[in-house]
């Protein structure tokens, strides 16, 4: 039985090329797609892959908070991600996440299938560019004497400030994630303590910032 794969992508026509890519493979074989990192999530969920291939700058749910969520829900699912992002703190992100590998969406197709042999047979796979970034930025910050992070949202804190920061309001952020607006209202009283942002504007551009929410959405 060959390595079954969920694509996970915002850009249509890149899914439908990885999968053209994936399924000539002999070994491979790529079991689903979707747009998005919740219902990647529900999708691991159900059909439980070997390996999902996300992306990062994702509406709805990015992909570093759903690798979080799998890789927890789902501990035997690998999870690599694909991005265009190059920046240490998507990298950071991601691994910390759960992610067992990352991978810059121009590198080559072999190198793709390359990596998710080497995650499914639990090695961890970096492409050569972010390697040296993450060594540069490790010996940065040892320097810096600044190699503990500052401060981190929870989980649900995540998701409620990228559905701020894209527009929805608390009532929409309420049903989305099947909490009450009082809740809702109360998460984002504690994001904005703990970021010292007060405003929308402010919280939108932090989220952009981080890697929460796409760029553009």
């Amino acid at each position: 039985m060959g390595i079954r794969i969920l694509l996970v992508d915002d850009h249509r026509i890149l899914r439908q090329g990885l999968r053209y890519l994936l399924d000539r493979e002999k070994d491979m074989e790529v079991v689903a797609e979707t747009e998005d990192g919740r219902s990647a999530v529900e999708s691991a969920r159900e059909l439980t892959p070997d390996v999902v291939v996300m992306d990062i700058g994702m509406d709805n749910l990015n992909g570093i908070d759903a690798t979080r969520r799998i890789a927890s829900l789902c501990p035997h699912v690998k999870i690599l991600a694909l991005s265009m992002h190059r920046d240490e703190q998507f990298v950071e992100g991601m691994l910390t996440a759960g992610a067992s590998g990352y991978l810059i969406k121009d590198c080559a197709a072999e190198e793709l299938s390359l990596a998710i042999r080497a995650i499914v047979a639990g090695e961890t796979y970096l492409s050569p560019a972010i390697s040296k970034i993450l060594v540069k930025e490790y010996v940065g910050r040892l320097s810096r004497g600044d190699l503990l992070s500052s401060s981190f949202l929870k989980g649900k804190e995540r998701e409620v400030l990228q559905l701020l920061a894209e527009g929805k309001s608390s009532r929409q952020i309420a049903s989305c994630l099947g909490i009450s607006r009082r809740t809702v209202d109360a998460h984002r009283r504690n994001i904005q303590r703990k970021l010292d942002i007060h405003t929308t504007a402010g919280l939108t551009k932090y989220a952009m910032r981080k890697g929460i929410t796409p760029v553009e959405s």
